[in-house]
């Protein structure tokens, strides 16, 4: 069993890294403080490639897999949450929706600029009353000759106010319920009756956007309806098995930043005459952090390669969101402690971190669902269905 990666995806990894460090990492603090995510280094994602990573070539991506996409957002998050976020919802659940279930001619259509950074995605699931209960929502689409017209709200969409393509679930048939009855499309910023509503003002990651989607007798073309009519549930629960993958690789890159943060820290702050490395409940608190980082990181690197590789990884991406989730908070907290009142203060980033953190237990699946998912795959392995 080799572990190492690949010279291609090491070199990918170094390019990321240095353009992080070059140009994610000296805006972060400035725009957590504005609120706003700017759209300069959106820009400069797409020129370097950065926004199609796991995308082939044809389309305009990058051609690295899941794998070097885990890569991506690991290296990111290290960084800067927000726009971990906004990357992983652009790419991660917004294009991969159409890169799995899109038609040739789909792909060509929007894969290929959203990929190219040219044009940014969204994908709205959520609404006012369909959350965790993802099978609940209300929204309607109504066929009416060559095309649907679509009414309803989409909630807590991230990237929703900059958004130009959106991956859309909507009721198609209320009497044959979410397996059967809901259809996903492929909606456009600028197609009438379509508007973004309330911006939610977030405890943490607060740098992306996140909005209300409004569609008021929206028309959509049937050529844009995303798979099959009546299957749309079943496509956003596979984006989002690969969206929980990644959530556990940002995980990882936050764990690890605040580790390093952590080694730097306790060696060279000084209490009671030496550096407080040399007390052990530190330096236990740093092999702890050490321990569950690389366990997560064994953990999320297997389960990429299990999607590359096209073998079952829906329980373990339940995993590395449920434990990165988890890890990540850990970790930080431990830091913030380590840091004692510099980690308190807003003028350093681990308590911007720890507030980013957070999120990462509720979106894209609560770790409750995450749970369920685990325990309802693993009984099934052993012949037994169950209802968590």
């Amino acid at each position: 069993m080799d572990f190492s990666l690949p010279k291609e995806y090491q070199l990918l990894r170094k390019t990321i890294r240095e353009f992080v460090d070059r140009e994610v990492r000296p805006r972060a603090s400035e725009m957590e403080a504005k609120g706003e995510m700017d759209m300069d280094l959106v820009r400069k994602l797409g020129e370097a490639g950065l926004l199609g990573v796991p995308f082939p070539q044809k389309y305009g991506g990058g051609g690295a897999g899941e794998m070097g996409y885990t890569i991506l957002m690991e290296e990111l998050a290290k960084a800067c949450t927000s726009t971990s976020t906004t990357v992983g919802a652009h790419i991660g659940i917004g294009a991969m929706a159409i890169y799995l279930e899109g038609t040739p001619e789909q792909k060509e259509k929007y894969l290929t600029p959203l990929a190219r950074g040219e044009k940014i995605a969204a994908f709205a699931l959520t609404e006012p009353g369909a959350g965790s209960d993802a099978a609940g929502i209300k929204m309607r689409a109504v066929r009416k000759g060559d095309r649907y017209i679509l009414n309803g709200t989409k909630t807590f969409i991230t990237n929703g106010p900059i958004a130009d393509i959106i991956s859309v679930l909507a009721v198609t048939d209320p009497a044959l319920g979410a397996r059967g009855g809901v259809t996903a499309f492929i909606v456009e910023k600028d197609m009438p009756g379509f508007s973004v509503g309330k911006h939610e003002d977030k405890m943490g990651i607060r740098a992306s956007y996140t909005s209300e989607l409004i569609f008021e007798d929206v028309e959509v073309p049937v050529e844009n309806v995303l798979g099959q009519v009546g299957m749309g549930f079943i496509i956003f629960m596979k984006t989002l098995d690969l969206g929980r993958l990644t959530i556990g690789a940002a995980s990882l890159g936050g764990a690890q930043e605040v580790l390093k943060m952590s080694l730097e820290y306790a060696s060279m702050r000084e209490q009671f005459g030496m550096p407080i490395a040399h007390k052990q409940q530190i330096a236990f608190e740093i092999a702890e952090m050490e321990a569950e980082i690389e366990a997560l990181r064994s953990l999320v690197y297997r389960t990429a390669w299990l999607v590359d590789t096209g073998q079952p990884f829906t329980k373990e991406a339940s995993a590395c969101k449920l434990l990165g989730s988890r890890i990540a908070s850990r970790c930080i907290n431990r830091a913030l402690q380590i840091h004692g009142g510099l980690g308190y203060s807003r003028h350093y980033p681990i308590e911007r971190m720890l507030r980013d953190a957070r999120i990462a237990e509720i979106f894209e699946g609560t770790n409750e669902i995450q749970l369920h998912v685990i325990a309802t795959r693993l009984f099934r392995e052993y012949g037994v269905r169950i209802r968590a």
